[in-house]
């Protein structure tokens, strides 16, 4: 415990909750600005710590803005993973309120996920695909788990570009709601639902 001037205590922060805490302020920096206006020494400063001490868990700039793109894929595929033993088309509309609750929940997290393909840095922008490639996957494994689909279905190189058209689709959709106030996140969560179910009717 560290003791501040007022003679108040104030708790050190594990070596996971720090880095926690750096990726949030670095979510919200690079959802508020370009991959280039962001300065660590920024981050350092709302932080509260020194700059070295963020390069210490850090690296470069280029290593802090992929952690917080994985940081949120991981997330994302956390809130959407498909339920074993369940119809596609049953639990679409419970990924999507979850997906959605998700992006409301962590806005900046998402807005600065989807701007890592423009930041200029090759190495952030293959993070950046490989999360998204994740997300195909998962859906894809889930097509594929479905009897009314099957693997035969999930292997066609049409349903494969339908799923990533879709991820973009939904991307902008949920970018543009976030904007507010309208539409709601019912009408979000329909016009997603049947832009998927539409893409890949046989």
């Amino acid at each position: 415990m560290a003791a501040n001037q007022g003679g108040r205590t104030r708790r050190r922060l594990s070596t996971e909750e720090r880095r926690e805490q750096l990726l949030a302020v670095g979510a919200r920096l690079f959802s508020e600005s370009p991959y280039d206006d962001v300065w660590i020494e920024r981050v350092a400063e709302i932080a509260g710590v020194s700059r070295g001490l963020l390069y210490h868990y850090f690296p470069a700039k280029r290593d802090f803005f992929a952690a917080v793109v994985e940081r949120e894929s991981e997330r994302m595929l956390r809130m959407t993973a498909a339920v074993p033993g369940v119809p596609v088309r049953e639990q679409l509309a419970a990924g999507l309120d979850a997906y959605l609750e998700y992006v409301a929940a962590h806005a900046d997290g998402y807005r600065a996920f989807h701007r890592a393909d423009a930041s200029g840095d090759e190495a952030v922008r293959r993070v950046y695909r490989r999360a998204l490639a994740a997300q195909e996957r998962q859906i894809l494994a889930a097509l594929a788990a479905d009897p009314e689909f099957g693997p035969a279905f999930a292997e066609r190189p049409g349903v494969r570009l339908a799923v990533r058209g879709w991820l973009a689709f939904t991307t902008a959709v949920c970018l543009e709601w976030l904007r507010g106030p309208d539409p709601t996140r019912e009408q979000v969560r329909d016009l997603c639902a049947r832009a998927l179910l539409g893409a890949l009717a046989r």
